[in-house]
């Protein structure tokens, strides 16, 4: 098919600034292809992990299985306990969004179940996070008011099961 060029050591810090700007343009997937190339030169460039994480949880409005299953494979690569929980905690909020945004059935009570499993991430980050960024309480709380903003968003009734016959 195809070789891709590779791009130089020096230009990363470059690359990057403009994998960040194509988010913000909101185009994910041009900003995913330069994190790839980064990522290609140097594997386990953090901030190139991460701006690819942000990237793929962007698709998800588009898709959401594959640049889901994408984008926790990219966890274990950062090597930050924090990191790893913060963008653990926030691919779940955002597929929780997402979720939400989608307004089929059941979309509620799925968008629900991934607050809350973002939530537990964010308060697993909360003692690990650096002196001054309360990054996650902020996440946690945007969670939080979602939840009681949308009467939708909420846990999926438990039905009674009939008793079984001996």
């Amino acid at each position: 098919m195809f070789e891709l060029k590779p791009i130089r050591r020096e230009s990363i810090p470059a690359a990057l600034e403009k994998a960040r700007h194509y988010r913000l343009l909101n185009e994910p997937m041009q900003a995913e292809s330069i994190c790839l190339d980064i990522l290609e030169v140097e594997p386990g460039h953090q901030d190139a992990l991460i701006t690819l994480l942000l990237a793929l949880t962007d698709q998800f409005e588009r898709t959401l299985s594959e640049p889901f299953q994408r984008a926790c494979a990219l966890l274990p690569r950062l090597k930050d306990p924090y990191h790893r929980a913060y963008y653990d905690g926030l691919i779940c909020e955002r597929r929780a969004k997402a979720h939400l945004r989608q307004g089929t059935p059941g979309a509620g009570h799925l968008a629900y179940a991934w607050f809350r499993q973002a939530m537990e991430r964010y308060e697993a980050a909360e003692p690990l996070s650096p002196e001054g960024n309360d990054d996650a309480i902020l996440r946690w709380n945007t969670c939080a008011r979602i939840i009681m903003r949308h009467p939708e968003v909420r846990p999926e009734p438990e039905y009674p099961r009939p008793a079984m016959l001996e």
